[in-house]
Formats: C-alpha cells, structure tokens, sequence
C-alpha cells in the first residue's frame, strides 16, 4: 500500500509526462514567478511600505510551499542522495535556502531571487528538447529553431534578474540602483551594449561586475544566429522527459525500458501513452 502511495507521488512530482505531472509542474512554476514577483515588489520602497506585511506573509507561504516540494522529493525517490546532488537537486535547495538565511543574516533577502533558477524546469513540460529534424531550408530552420530561441531569451531575461539583484546589493542608491527593477533596468542596457548612462555604478566591484556583463554581451548578441546555423547541420533524436526513479535524470529515448545512465528500469508503467 506505501508502495503504491509512494509511485502515485512519484509519479506526480517527477513525471511531467503524465496529466496529473503537468499540473503539479505549472502549478510550482507559477508559484516560483509569483515569488520572483514577490522580491521584486519588496524592493520598491512605497510598494514596500504599503504593503510590506502582506507580501512578507505571502513569500513565507510559497517559502513553506517549497521546502515541502523539497522534502517531498526527497521522501519519494529510491536513492534520496542522488537526487539532493542531481542538477535539479540543487537548484530546489538554492531555491528554499535563501529565505531561511534571511532570517539569521539581514540584508540578505533579496537573494531568495535565485529560486528563478528553479524556472529550468520549464523544460520538462514543454519538452523544449525537442526539435524538427535537420533542414536545409533558411525558412524552415527559423522556424524549428523558435524553441532554441525561446530558451535563449529566458536565459537572458534570468541573466538580467540577477545581475540586477546583485548590483541592488552592490552599488549604493546614489548610483542609481533604488530597486532591483531600475538594477534589471541597468543590467538591460549594459548586456545589450547599448549604454546610456543614466546609471552607472560607483563601487570598485560594481565597475568590475559592469565591465564583465559588456564583455559578456558581446558574446551573447552573436548565439542566436549560432542557434539558427547549427539547427540547419543539427539532426535530434526524440526523447521524452521521463525520470529515472534512481539517478533522477530525463532525456531518455521513446520507449526505452532503461535507463541509459545508470541502467535502471524506469517505471514505464506509469507513463501516459
């Protein structure tokens, strides 16, 4: 009967292949950008000020949402250990930890915004590893390139939220850094190399955080016509985002039985076909 408990969870916290696993998964997501939201609005002082007691309630209850998703996770997977130190592992406990360290360390808050990181796992409901096949057709790999795209800007718009953040903390409100929106603002401007000047940081790391996001556009204004060129020599095999009920990790072909990491059967069984 635990058994049958514990697959039943299984199979809603981890396989974002079944209904009830897609719900579960945009349920947390929406929960992660209402918290992102939450920080945000926090470090708008008239916001703030208003209403600080509501949003301070309200972030402690998606807090509380998460270390139970976490422990939950935790509670549901045959080799607990493998999960705590998977990629996705991490991000949950980078996600939960930040609140708790607030409550010990001041001024410390803002880093809760790291749970965005916990939006990568968009990429099992929307199967976003997923791509056409190869074209050599311009307009056809525009199009199936589109995902890549996608992908790339959310990375992006992370990047911004970030670096934001941590200017926020960085630079005084002299400089201009007031809220971590105007920070995101800045962060915008610099990563693009537009520059406009209207804030600039003042502290010696701040100048040298400015100076690494320049150099850093410059790289990044070049990947998406990388992301459309190797769609066009590119071939993917499909997968699925099935996970392995021992090493916890997906990408795994249609209708494999194993797991092509560690060779564990995967629970099959309780896939929607």
């Amino acid at each position: 009967m635990k058994s049958k408990f514990k697959d039943k969870l299984y199979e809603i916290v981890f396989e974002a292949d079944t209904p009830a696993g897609k719900f579960f998964d945009v349920a947390l997501l929406s929960a992660i950008f209402i918290s992102i939201t939450l920080v945000m609005l926090e470090s708008i002082s008239s916001v703030n000020e208003k209403y600080g007691y509501w949003l301070k309630i309200t972030e402690w209850i998606v807090t509380i949402f998460f270390t139970i998703e976490y422990f939950l996770r935790i509670y549901i997977v045959k080799k607990p250990l493998n999960y705590i130190f998977s990629f996705y592992g991490i991000v949950d406990f980078l996600s939960v930890v930040p609140s708790y360290i607030g409550l010990f360390i001041p001024g410390t808050h803002g880093l809760t915004v790291i749970r965005s990181l916990r939006l990568l796992r968009i990429f099992r409901i929307l199967k976003l590893d997923m791509y056409v096949k190869e074209s050599s057709i311009i307009t056809r790999a525009l199009i199936a390139s589109k995902r890549k795209i996608g992908i790339f800007l959310y990375f992006v718009i992370m990047l911004v939220i970030i670096i934001g953040t941590v200017m926020y903390l960085v630079e005084d409100n002299k400089a201009g850094f007031t809220s971590i929106p105007q920070s995101i603002y800045w962060a915008v401007v610099t990563l693009t190399t537009v520059g406009y000047g209207d804030i600039a940081p003042i502290t010696p790391l701040g100048k040298f955080i400015a100076g690494f996001v320049m150099i850093l556009g410059y790289a990044i204004i070049a990947v998406p016509t990388g992301i459309v060129s190797s769609e066009m020599i590119s071939e993917n095999k499909k997968t699925t985002t099935q996970c392995c009920p021992i090493c916890v990790k997906e990408g795994h072909d249609e209708n494999a039985e194993f797991c092509k990491f560690c060779g564990a059967k995967l629970n099959n069984d309780i896939m929607v076909q």
